[in-house]
C-alpha cells in the first residue's frame, strides 16, 4: 500500500534539498531550514537556526544568503588550446562571449532502476502533469544549452540531451558498405592499438560493460590536403532531427583540429575536434535536420587534413539519442535515454566504473547524484583547471545544476521562487586549481540574484528565496566552481502556471546564461556583450523578377543595454527536401535574393553581435513561378506559447490538458499525463490522493508544439498550381503598416491555435484591432482572404469581435468542439486533432455557422460546419474552423489549396 506523506503545509519539501545528496532514503521528509551531514552512508536531520555545525570540517556554514560574505572572484585559470569543438562553417566569431570557454551544465533527475522496489521509475513525483525530472529539462535543452552555445561555448551535459528516441550507429568494427568506408589517396588508415567502441545501436548494456573497450580505432596520418578520409553513413528510418556524436582515441602525438564534415540534407557543415582531449568517449558536434533513407546526402565525413603534425584518429559516429540500453536485473527504463539519468548515460558514455558505481549496484539512485559531478571532474581531469587528476583533458571551468524545488506559500496565490546552492567548506575551501571555493558562492549569489531581478522586471512578480551554503553532492564534488540553482517550486501551483509558459522558461534561461557570461568575463578579466534577441516584424516581398527581398526589425532588450544587434545571419532553405544552409551574415535589415523557378524558399534571420546570436526568427517562404501574374500573401499569426488550460478556484486548481494542452516552443518530452487531482485540500498528501497528482500516459511520448514554420506548408501546397507567386510575412509587419495587402490578389491568413488567455505572459489574440482594421481595409478594396485556425470564431467575444465575424470572414455564430476528421469538395481527409510527436495538433476546432449570405463548404465527422464561404460580388473569404496545415496528408493539403485558390480567384 502506498504511504500518505503529510508534511507542514509552511515548510512542504517534496523534493527540495535531499535530491543533490549521495543518500536519500529520507528525500520526503527534508524542509527547507534542515542542515546535512553526508558521508556516503546516511543522511542525517536537525532543526538549523542561522548558522549550523558542519562536524567534517569544524566550521561554521552560514544558512542566510542575507549574511554570506561575497568574495569577488579572483582571475581564472586560463586555457590557451584550441577548443574542444569548432564550428567552423558558422559565420561568426563572439569574441565577448563564451568562446574558447567550456561548462558542464545539467538538468537535475532523470528515469532510475530502483533495486529495493526492483523497477524503474521516476525520482520525484507526479505534479501537476509532469516531475522534476521531465520538468528542469524543459529549461536546458531546448534553452540554456543553445543559449551558451550560441555565445559559442563548449557545453557538456552528462545526460543524453538529444530528444530523439531513435539511433543509427557507424562504426569501423562492423565495416559494411555503404555504411562505413575508408579512403586513401595517400597513405592509409591503421589500427590506432587503442581501444575504442564497438556496438550497435540498441546495444543491451549488463553489469559495468564499457562498450568503450569492445573495439578498435583508426589511425592515419594528417596532412595539409586530405588524402584519407572515412565516411560514415547512416540509414535513417524517419526523416527528423539527430545529434550526431563522434568518438575516437586520444593518442601523444593527436591533432587539435581533426576535420569532420556532417552533411544534412546536401548541406555542408565543417567541425574542427580538438583530438588531444575527450578521447574514448561520446562527442557532441550538433543536431541536424536528416533526409529518410541510406544517402550521401546525409553522412558525416572524417578526413586527416590538419594544419598540424601528427595524427587523426577514428571510432564511431553516433546519430540519435536513441532508447535506454542499461540493462539492472533483466530489464531496461523502456524509455528514450534522454529522460534517463546521468548514471546510464555515463556507462554508455564510456565513464569508468568509479564514475557511475560507487555503490556497487545497490544504489542506483545515489549513484546517480554522484555521477553528474565525477563526469565532469573524469572529463576535466588533467586539464589547467584540474591539473593533479587523471582524466580526458576537456577544460571544463564551470558546472551548473538546474532544479526546481518544492514548497509553496500557505496562501496559494504567491511564488515561492528560487534558491540558490554552493559548498565551500569541504576540501580545505579549495578548487582544484587552488582557487577559493568562495569562487562558487559567487556564482550562486549571482545566480539567484540576476533570476529574481529579470523575473520581476519581466513578470512583475517573483520570489527571492535562499542561498544555502551547505553539503550538496553537486555542489560539492565538483573540482570547478559549481552551483545549484533551484529555478521554482513544482509543488506551487502559482511557480508553475508560469514555469509551464515557454516565454518564461526562455527567460529563465537567459537569465542564468547572463549570469554565467558575466562571471566568466568577471573572472577572466574580459569585456562582455550579451547576445540579442530575435528578430522581428519580418516580411518578404517581390522586388524583381524572381528576385525577393526579406526585411525585418531589431528586438530590443529592455533588460540589457549591451544586448543590440550589429549584424544578422540569413539562413536559407531551398527546395521542400532541402535543409537550411550555414547563413550568411548581413550587416543591415534587408536582403535581396535571387530565386529559382518552382522552388519553395524557406528563410530565417537570427540577430547577432560580439556576444553571440539570438534565436531564430519564424520561417518565412517564397515561391517563384516564371509567367506568374498575380501574387498571394501567407501571414502568419501564430506565436502562441502558453501553459495548458488552468483550473483556479476555491476549491480546485491545476493543469487540464484535456481541454488545451498549451503550446510549447518546438518538441517536448516534459508532460507525464493528465493532472487526476485538483482538490486543494488535499495539498499535504503525496500519492494518488493528493492534490496535483497525475497520470502516465504521456510520460516518454515526444510532443511537437509550435515551430513557427507554416508559411512553408501552405506554400508548398499552392505550388503545383504554378499559377501564383507567394510570399510571406509577419502578421506584425501587417498589422504596423509594413506590408501592403492591396498587393495581393489573396491573403492566407495562418492563425493555428492562436488565441487570447489572461494567464499567458504574451498577449496571443487571434485577430488583434489593428489585424481587423488591415483586414476590413482589405476586403472593402476587394481583397480576398483565406484564414484558417482552431478558436478563428471562439477567441472573439466582444460585440466588435462578433460584428468583424460577420463582416468579414461572414461568420454569423460558432462553438468548440473536440479535432475530428473533416469532408468536402469531393473528399474527406484527417487533421492532427490529437498529441502527436509529428505536429502541433489542433485537439479543439470550432464549429464556424455561416451568415445568411454565407455557405458551409466543409464539415466535421459529426455533421457540423468546418469551414464557411463567402462569394460576395467585391471579394470572397473563405473561413476554417481548424487550421489548414494541421491536414495531416499533403496531397489532400493541395486538393484543398487548389480548390480554395481556383473559388477565391475565379
Amino acid at each position: 500500500m502506498k504511504k500518505k506523506i503529510v508534511i507542514l503545509a509552511a515548510v512542504a519539501m517534496l523534493c527540495a534539498c535531499a535530491s543533490h545528496r549521495d543518500s536519500s532514503k529520507t528525500k520526503w521528509k527534508e524542509t527547507p531550514y534542515a542542515s546535512v551531514k553526508q558521508d556516503g552512508k546516511g543522511t542525517k536531520e536537525k532543526k538549523s537556526k542561522k548558522k549550523t555545525k558542519d562536524k567534517r570540517n569544524k566550521q561554521e556554514v552560514s544558512t542566510e544568503s542575507k549574511t554570506t560574505p561575497i568574495v569577488p572572484a579572483k582571475r581564472g585559470k586560463e586555457y590557451d588550446g584550441e577548443q574542444w569543438v569548432r564550428n567552423m562553417s558558422w559565420p561568426l566569431k563572439p569574441t565577448k562571449g563564451l568562446l574558447n570557454k567550456h561548462f558542464a551544465v545539467w538538468a537535475s533527475h532523470g528515469r532510475y532502476y530502483d533495486k529495493n522496489k526492483d523497477k524503474w521509475e521516476w525520482q520525484r513525483p507526479y505534479l501537476y502533469s509532469t516531475t522534476e525530472d521531465l520538468f528542469t529539462q524543459t529549461i536546458v535543452v531546448p534553452y540554456l544549452i543553445p543559449m551558451l552555445e550560441n555565445a559559442g561555448a563548449t557545453v557538456f551535459s552528462p545526460r543524453e540531451r538529444d530528444w530523439q528516441p531513435s539511433e543509427v550507429i557507424v562504426d569501423n568494427d562492423n565495416p559494411q558498405l555503404p555504411y562505413y568506408t575508408e579512403t586513401s589517396l595517400q597513405g592509409r588508415w591503421t589500427d590506432a592499438a587503442t581501444p575504442g567502441f564497438a556496438g550497435v545501436a540498441q546495444t543491451i548494456l549488463y553489469g559495468n560493460t564499457n562498450p568503450f573497450t569492445w573495439g578498435t580505432t583508426r589511425k592515419t596520418k594528417a596532412g595539409k590536403m586530405p588524402t584519407c578520409m572515412i565516411s560514415y553513413q547512416p540509414r535513417i528510418e524517419n526523416e527528423g532531427r539527430y545529434a550526431v556524436y563522434v568518438s575516437y582515441p586520444t593518442l601523444k602525438n593527436s591533432v587539435d583540429d581533426a576535420e569532420y564534415t556532417v552533411y544534412h540534407k546536401g548541406v555542408k557543415t565543417v567541425f574542427n575536434v580538438n583530438q588531444r582531449m575527450g578521447g574514448g568517449t561520446w562527442v557532441y558536434l550538433g543536431t541536424f535536420e536528416f533526409g529518410k533513407g541510406c544517402s550521401s546526402d546525409n553522412r558525416v565525413v572524417l578526413s586527416n587534413s590538419s594544419r598540424c603534425k601528427g595524427v587523426v584518429t577514428a571510432d564511431a559516429v553516433r546519430f540519435g539519442g536513441g532508447m535506454g540500453t542499461v540493462n539492472r536485473n533483466g530489464q531496461t527504463s523502456g524509455m528514450p535515454r534522454c529522460l534517463e539519468g546521468a548514471r546510464y548515460y555515463a556507462q554508455w558514455a564510456g565513464a569508468p566504473e568509479n564514475v557511475y558505481n560507487s555503490y556497487n549496484g545497490t544504489d542506483d539512485y545515489k549513484d546517480d547524484i554522484n555521477t553528474r559531478s565525477k563526469m565532469t571532474n573524469w572529463l576535466a581531469g588533467g586539464s589547467c583547471f584540474v591539473p593533479d587528476k587523471d582524466g580526458k583533458e576537456v577544460p571544463l571551468e564551470m558546472s551548473l545544476a538546474v532544479h526546481s524545488d518544492a514548497g509553496y506559500a500557505p496562501d496559494f496565490r504567491s511564488i515561492f521562487g528560487s534558491l540558490a546552492i554552493c559548498t565551500t567548506q569541504f576540501h580545505d575551501g579549495l578548487l582544484a586549481d587552488g582557487s577559493s571555493r568562495q569562487t562558487s558562492k559567487t556564482l550562486a549569489q549571482n545566480l539567484l540574484s540576476g533570476l529574481d531581478n529579470d523575473m520581476k522586471r519581466l513578470f512583475g512578480k517573483w520570489n527571492k528565496r535562499d542561498l544555502y551554503d551547505r553539503n550538496y553532492s553537486e555542489t560539492r564534488l565538483p573540482e570547478v566552481p559549481s552551483a545549484i540553482i533551484e529555478t521554482l517550486s513544482h509543488q506551487s501551483f502559482p511557480d508553475m502556471i508560469m514555469g509551464q509558459d515557454p516565454n518564461v522558461k526562455f527567460a529563465i534561461a537567459r537569465s542564468l546564461y547572463k549570469t554565467i557570461l558575466k562571471f566568466t568575463a568577471e573572472r577572466h578579466r574580459n569585456d562582455y556583450i550579451v547576445q540579442p534577441l530575435a528578430p522581428k516584424n519580418a516580411y518578404l516581398r517581390f522586388v524583381d523578377e524572381g528576385v525577393v527581398e526579406l526585411t525585418w526589425d531589431a528586438q530590443a532588450d529592455p533588460l540589457e543595454p549591451s544586448a543590440k544587434p550589429t549584424g544578422y545571419i540569413v539562413y536559407t532553405a531551398a527546395g521542400s527536401q532541402g535543409g537550411f544552409d550555414n547563413g550568411e551574415l548581413v550587416q543591415g535589415r534587408k536582403i535581396r535574393i535571387k530565386l529559382s523557378p518552382d522552388a519553395v524558399y524557406r528563410f530565417r534571420v537570427t540577430a547577432t553581435n560580439k556576444g553571440g546570436e539570438s534565436f531564430p526568427s519564424e520561417i518565412l517562404t517564397a515561391v517563384y513561378h516564371p509567367g506568374a501574374t498575380k501574387s498571394i500573401l501567407i501571414v502568419n499569426g501564430f506565436y502562441r506559447l502558453a501553459a495548458p488550460a488552468i483550473v483556479k478556484n476555491e476549491w480546485q486548481q491545476g493543469f487540464d490538458l484535456a481541454s488545451d494542452p498549451g503550446m510549447q516552443m518546438g518538441m517536448t518530452v516534459g508532460w507525464s499525463g493528465q493532472q487526476i487531482n485538483f482538490d486543494k485540500s488535499r495539498h499535504t498528501t503525496v500519492g494518488p490522493d493528493g492534490l496535483g497528482y497525475s497520470g502516465t500516459e504521456l510520460e516518454g511520448r515526444f510532443i511537437m508544439g509550435n515551430t513557427f514554420d507554416y508559411t512553408a506548408e501552405h506554400a508548398e501546397a499552392m505550388v503545383p498550381m504554378k499559377k501564383y507567386n507567394v510570399v510571406s510575412a509577419s502578421s506584425h509587419a501587417v498589422e504596423n503598416g509594413r506590408v501592403n495587402l492591396s498587393e495581393y490578389a489573396c491573403v492566407d491568413l495562418i492563425l493555428g491555435n492562436q488565441k487570447y488567455t489572461s494567464t499567458a505572459t504574451e498577449d496571443y489574440k487571434t485577430f488583434s484591432y489593428l489585424m481587423q482594421k488591415v483586414l476590413e481595409d482589405y476586403v472593402a478594396a476587394g481583397g480576398n482572404i483565406l484564414a484558417s485556425g482552431s478558436y478563428i470564431a471562439s477567441d472573439m467575444q466582444s460585440d466588435r469581435e462578433k460584428t468583424f465575424l460577420r463582416n468579414v470572414l461572414h461568420i454569423d455564430d460558432y462553438a468548440e468542439d473536440t479535432g475530428q476528421s473533416v469532408s468536402g469538395m469531393g473528399t474527406a481527409f484527417d487533421i492532427y486533432d490529437s498529441l502527436n510527436d509529428r505536429h502541433y495538433a489542433a485537439t479543439r476546432v470550432n464549429v464556424v455557422t455561416p451568415t445568411p449570405q454565407a455557405f458551409c463548404t466543409l464539415t466535421y465527422a459529426n455533421g457540423k460546419s468546418a469551414c464557411v464561404a463567402y462569394n460576395g460580388t467585391a471579394n470572397r473569404t473563405l473561413a476554417m474552423g481548424f487550421p489548414f496545415e494541421c491536414i495531416t496528408s499533403a496531397k489532400a493539403r493541395r486538393m484543398i489549396m487548389r480548390g480554395f485558390l481556383t473559388f477565391l480567384d475565379e
